[in-house]
């Protein structure tokens, strides 16, 4: 679990995908990190996304921890930054996120109406709609960004967001940066 606060201090390790993919973090460049061409034991690695996810502590959160704790089968390249609210989660976290090499980004929080602070989903749900209008304005593909949401007894939607979504960035291959032309 890593806390909103820590989260720009983890973006900035350059080693941080190296240590996530169980390699010495001395014998990986930033490039190998962020294209993901790394080798272990001279056999090379094949490709696999770094997603991040941004959720929201009283729903998606408890949702993953349901997912973990029942033993549900999904894939391990999600990072998850938890956050008091969903409605917390700024536009620039995501860019912030694409620009430090992670392939795809999930946003998760509480469903309408249950939120634990009014309305914060709400803001949330308008911010994100627009913001994947600009993600593909920028070139972006939308398959990297997905907004959902899961509730605490949703241990099984979780896991299949989570699925889902990796097998969507497979598909589109590594990030490799803003593609507008």
């Amino acid at each position: 679990m890593i806390l909103a606060s820590s989260f720009s201090r983890m973006l900035r390790d350059p080693a941080v995908g190296a240590e996530w993919r169980g390699t010495r973090t001395s014998q990986v460049s930033e490039e190998q990190v962020i294209t993901g061409d790394i080798q272990t034991e001279g056999k090379p690695q094949e490709w696999e996304p770094r997603l991040i996810g941004f959720l929201c502590n009283w729903c998606s959160y408890a949702g993953a921890d349901l997912a973990g704790s029942s033993r549900l089968k999904y894939p391990p390249n999600l990072r998850v930054v938890r956050v008091p609210c969903s409605g917390r989660i700024a536009p620039q976290f995501v860019m912030k996120a694409f620009e430090r090499g992670f392939d795809g980004v999930l946003v998760a929080g509480c469903h309408p109406g249950d939120c634990h602070y009014s309305k914060g989903n709400y803001y949330t749900r308008r911010r994100m709609m627009l913001f994947k209008r600009l993600l593909e304005f920028m070139g972006i593909e939308p398959e990297r960004f997905r907004f959902d949401w899961v509730s605490a007894a949703e241990g099984n939607k979780f896991a299949e967001v989570v699925q889902e979504l990796t097998e969507a960035v497979k598909k589109v291959g590594p990030f490799k940066g803003v593609v507008k032309g």
